[in-house]
């Protein structure tokens, strides 16, 4: 751009900070803040930021030094960033950003991973609190992460890279930045507000207060899982698309930790597959009632409770090893 030949004694190298440091944390805490309801940004997520925040210090703290010494408004870089700085700070921070970086997008998959495990055990419907835009995103940002670092390590180690050569990240990040902030916009989370994402993993309900935890240790009765049979069998309460985990419950007259127990353990199913199941089996007999002569494929499906194709696709295919056209056809034959 000609910034260095118009401007000959700029100071502009002590602050092109790399945000590397800032980012990786950032993106962290955005996808917990997508994920996890009622977040608040804790004290302690400050220290993430720890590198970052030194760095800045660092950096001021040698233009401060280098701008005490004379003849410094003469001369594009001081004695500190010249034999500091660009001798020794800023090859061995290269070095750290690589697995700074690769440790929180670690951290990031896996939190994205146990959140998309958690929502089939609350929702019966998943479809749109997938949130594969940030999977998108995760996957994409991943990539130009890879690309930046075979990027740095061919300028390092082979040839210097010239701006224009370089412009290209720059770019593509930008692009993938402005990506993740509109869909992110424009996405409505608020069903995520009625999630309790306190449990760990290994436990299989969502507990919605102290009293769940001793709820789940009760042994499973027969009229438990009557009460949930009959409720799905007799008042086909899975017809409600928006049916979750707590709504059950209630009907139920358990608490949610209660139901997912018997959920999970009496019927060997997360809540998703429990209710979809059921779906199914009432997709199935309305084929057999040739109700595909009055309606759509999706209309039948959306009669039995599910509320996309996409997701009526994939639950059908899952459950029946086959795809709803290919079922209907095996009826007709």
């Amino acid at each position: 751009m000609g910034w260095y030949d118009t401007f000959r004694t700029t100071k502009i190298n002590y602050f092109l900070i790399n945000i590397a440091y800032a980012l990786a944390p950032l993106i962290y805490l955005y996808v917990k803040s997508i994920t996890q309801s009622n977040f608040r940004f804790k004290r302690k997520y400050w220290w993430f930021f720890a590198p970052a925040c030194l760095f800045v210090l660092y950096r001021f703290g040698i233009y401060t030094y280098d701008a005490l010494q004379p003849g410094f408004n003469e001369n594009q870089n001081g004695i500190l960033k010249i034999k500091l700085d660009e001798a020794y700070v800023q090859n061995i921070s290269a070095f750290v950003e690589t697995p700074f970086m690769l440790l929180f997008l670690a951290f990031t998959f896996q939190l994205f991973h146990n959140y998309r495990k958690k929502i089939k055990q609350y929702f019966s419907n998943i479809y749109k609190l997938e949130l594969n835009w940030i999977l998108t995103f995760l996957i994409l940002f991943s990539i130009l992460f890879l690309y930046g670092t075979v990027q740095d390590i061919i300028a390092s180690f082979y040839t210097e890279l010239n701006y224009q050569q370089r412009w290209w990240l720059n770019l593509l990040s930008a692009i993938v930045t402005l990506f993740v902030g509109i869909k992110g916009y424009f996405t409505d989370t608020s069903k995520l507000n009625r999630l309790d994402f306190t449990f760990s993993p290994k436990t299989i309900g969502i507990p919605e207060d102290a009293s769940d935890f001793e709820g789940n240790q009760k042994l499973i009765s027969e009229g438990d899982i009557s009460t949930v049979k009959n409720l799905m069998e007799v008042e086909k309460v899975y017809l409600n698309p928006e049916l979750n985990l707590s709504d059950l419950a209630k009907m139920a007259n358990m608490s949610r930790g209660q139901l997912s127990e018997i959920v999970n353990t009496a019927f060997n199913k997360n809540f998703n597959d429990f209710v979809n199941t059921y779906r199914v089996e009432a997709f199935k007999d309305m084929l057999k009632k040739e109700k595909h002569k009055q309606l759509s494929l999706l209309g039948i499906a959306q009669e039995c409770g599910f509320n996309s194709k996409a997701t009526f696709n994939r639950v059908f295919k899952k459950l029946t090893n086959h795809s709803p056209t290919e079922y209907l056809k095996t009826q007709l034959n």
